[in-house]
């Protein structure tokens, strides 16, 4: 998937949110789902959270429970990252 494919977040009655452009499930438990997106780190947090449905390859991603937040985020695997020898020694 590539970042120029269409991305939608649906949210109904703060309960169900349906996400398409999923790349990756990063972390998840019960007030917490991190997923990796072809535009970016999205960080969905709530209460009695639950992953109902995923389709990584369609990209496709329903979580239900009580959901409070969605944020965005850079993808931290597409900065160049920098190991602390190098900075230390610059």
């Amino acid at each position: 998937m590539d970042e120029n494919t269409e991305q939608s977040l649906t949210l109904e009655n703060k309960e169900v949110l349906n996400v398409t452009g999923v790349e990756n499930v990063d972390n998840f438990n019960d007030e917490t789902v991190v997923l990796i997106t072809n535009k970016g780190k999205l960080t969905i947090k709530g209460e009695k959270l639950n992953i109902s449905k995923l389709n990584v390859d369609e990209g496709r991603l329903i979580i239900k429970g009580i959901i409070n937040s969605l944020i965005y985020s850079e993808h931290e695997g597409k900065k160049e990252k920098t190991s602390l020898v190098k900075k230390l020694f610059k």
